[in-house]
């Protein structure tokens, strides 16, 4: 679980969310929820559209969403909605424990580092349609017995979701390195603990020119600047969703002060903590 995530979870549909819902763009228009806040929800979330396009932002990024693709956001990534007037479409959420273990293992569900906007081949969108819309007659019929209807929305959804994950993702690339891999899980697991390149060099049985060097081959970048990347992102992710002071969230990131938080996430992102909140949640 991300740090602080009691206070970081935040919903824009108003009551608790279910492990399993499906609900169309114009009845999420339609709810009155502030929709435009940025949200980190702990339930994955996967979006397609049957008409217009929406522009819709996973951790800071935003994607644009076309006819036909899918988009997946992962639970504890920071949401935001764009404009929804212009499109029509499908979202459904589902808490990884829905699934079915061997599903949620082969479909990789709760990998952080899972391509965000997938991108079907011609030949796939009729098979993804009739998946969509089976799960969706499903979730809206009332004539099975509670236990039967939950197995059989599991079963529909693990055929959607493998069929979701076998798609190439937008900005498809080769193959990552097992060094570059387990660093990066190693990161993932310990970034609010350590910034230091040579512990996860130490932990990793390798020197931190061997993990640059995979970091540099697999993303482009040193291996430190990676660690520094994710601190600043869950930095953000707080700072988003979360009314806790940024002096905290920097302690709880493992920074000894809130003077050396400040520093080290201004000269990341342009902007003091204070300022990247008051930015992120002005009205779109």
């Amino acid at each position: 679980m991300f740090p602080g995530a009691a206070e970081c979870l935040a919903e824009p549909f108003g009551a608790p969310a279910p492990s399993f819902e499906i609900l169309t763009l114009s009845r999420l228009r339609a709810s009155g929820a502030a929709l435009g806040r940025p949200f980190r929800p702990d339930r994955h979330c996967l979006v397609t559209l049957t008409s217009g396009s929406l522009r819709h932002a996973v951790d800071f990024r935003e994607h644009a969403l076309a006819p036909g693709q899918w988009l997946w956001a992962r639970p504890g990534q920071v949401q935001q909605w764009g404009a929804l007037d212009r499109a029509e479409g499908t979202v459904i959420r589902f808490a990884t424990g829905f699934l079915d273990p061997d599903t949620a293992i082969g479909v990789c569900a709760d990998d952080p580092h899972a391509p965000v906007l997938r991108v079907p081949a011609a030949e796939d969108h009729a098979l993804l349609r009739a998946a969509t819309t089976q799960l969706q007659w499903e979730h809206s019929a009332d004539r099975l017995a509670p236990d039967t209807r939950r197995q059989v929305l599991r079963h529909l959804l693990a055929v959607l979701v493998l069929r979701v994950a076998s798609l190439p993702g937008a900005a498809a690339g080769a193959e990552h390195s097992e060094v570059y891999l387990s660093f990066r899980d190693a990161v993932e697991r310990d970034f609010a603990n350590t910034r230091t390149l040579s512990d996860y060099a130490e932990a990793l049985a390798c020197s931190p020119r061997t993990l640059s060097r995979a970091t540099i081959a697999a993303v482009g970048m040193p291996a430190k600047e990676f660690i520094d990347r994710r601190v600043v992102l869950e930095a953000k992710r707080m700072l988003a969703c979360s009314s806790v002071p940024a002096a905290r969230i920097g302690e709880r990131l493992g920074f000894s002060s809130a003077t050396n938080f400040n520093k080290f996430f201004a000269q990341r992102t342009g902007r003091t903590p204070i300022a990247f909140r008051s930015e992120v949640l002005a009205p779109r």
